[in-house]
């Protein structure tokens, strides 16, 4: 939300509500960069988990408000897997031997769901029920993963610094958003998705992302720990991860109307639910992994 309707718009309400949305999001912050650079390499494993299992969860519970029919076991417990094999493939062979694993793991995924439509005698419409089982899978777990890619992708799991570099500035976009889109906002960026959302909360946005990404590049120096980083890819990085971020955080928001609820749950104070958290990280992630891949060296 980085908007709200100019006839309904209270600055003092509005600040009101932000204030326990900061706290909560930078209490989560805290917390998981404590469980980066403090918990052992299990206890990460084990938030990783928690974290795609409530995130998962949620999805499927959307599901449910929409009236669609799924497999809710089947897509958390393949999810989990998903993870599960990436982190141990990742501990014990290559990049590359870790991707095979995990299309196997996919494949897996699909037949048992397309098998566990069989038994059903009276869902009026499998294909759908099929789908949205799928989706699940490939919008929380498979996207969540590429945390588990940038943490250890670079040999045992050294890539802390680079998911702090991530968070910080996606999170100081989510913030920046609301914050402009509250005091400001008066143009609505796609109404049908997400009434309160404005272009000024959009931009202001991905400007305070730009500068949390260039003021991360100047605290930190020329690298992120495992990959080099000079100020071009502050600035590059700067523009895209906070884009990525609005774009999964729309998605979300689609996802929401459709099925007629306003948070994904109500777990966390001021922000809603577990995946009203990490919508935005859910595209960032990958964008970063895929950058970091292809455009920054490794050190």
């Amino acid at each position: 939300m980085n908007g709200a309707p100019e006839a309904d718009r209270d600055p003092g309400r509005e600040g009101w509500r932000l204030l326990p949305r900061v706290q909560s999001t930078l209490l989560l912050a805290a917390g998981l960069l404590a469980a980066a650079f403090w918990l052992p390499p299990a206890g990460v494993l084990a938030v990783l988990l928690v974290v795609c299992t409530a995130g998962t969860l949620e999805f499927y519970g959307l599901l449910d408000h929409a009236g669609v029919l799924h497999f809710k076991i089947v897509g958390t417990v393949g999810g989990l897997l998903l993870i599960l094999t990436s982190w141990f493939s990742l501990e014990n062979a290559s990049a590359a031997s870790s991707y095979e694993y995990e299309w196997f793991v996919l494949f897996g995924i699909t037949v048992v769901v397309l098998l566990r439509i069989f038994p059903q005698k009276h869902n009026p419409r499998p294909l759908e029920t099929l789908a949205a089982t799928v989706l699940g899978v490939m919008y929380v777990p498979f996207l969540f993963n590429f945390f588990t890619k940038l943490l250890m992708v670079w040999g045992g799991w050294e890539g802390r610094l680079l998911v702090l570099y991530l968070i910080v500035v996606v999170k100081a976009t989510d913030i920046g958003a609301y914050a402009v889109g509250c005091s400001i906002g008066r143009h609505k960026l796609l109404p049908r998705i997400s009434p309160l959302k404005t272009w000024e909360g959009t931009i202001g946005g991905i400007l305070i992302g730009l500068l949390a990404s260039i003021g991360f590049h100047y605290l930190v120096g020329d690298d992120l720990g495992v990959v080099s980083f000079p100020l071009r890819d502050a600035v590059a990085l700067g523009l895209l991860l906070p884009m990525a971020g609005t774009v999964g955080d729309l998605t979300e928001s689609q996802l929401k109307r459709a099925a007629g609820v306003k948070d994904s749950g109500r777990l966390i104070l001021g922000i809603g639910g577990v995946l009203d958290v990490i919508d935005s990280l859910l595209f960032a992630a990958p964008a970063l992994y895929i950058y970091s891949r292809l455009f920054m060296s490794r050190l």
